[in-house]
């Protein structure tokens, strides 16, 4: 397997959990201002790893 399709799924996999994490303190939000910053960080932060783990498998190709 190509390393660089190994770290694509890496980066895919932890902005799953990252989109999850925000989207777990979205539910539970209080209101606080603390609350609306770590939502926004961990959302963009998991969009930008699952989108650049998507992008590096979708273009990586596959040498045998």
């Amino acid at each position: 397997m190509n390393l660089k399709r190994i770290f694509g799924a890496v980066l895919t996999i932890l902005g799953i959990v990252g989109l999850i994490y925000a989207a777990v303190l979205f539910i539970n939000k209080s209101g606080g201002a603390g609350d609306i910053k770590a939502l926004f960080i961990y959302g963009a932060i998991g969009l930008l790893f699952f989108a650049a783990g998507i992008s590096l498998i979708r273009t990586t190709k596959d040498e045998s």
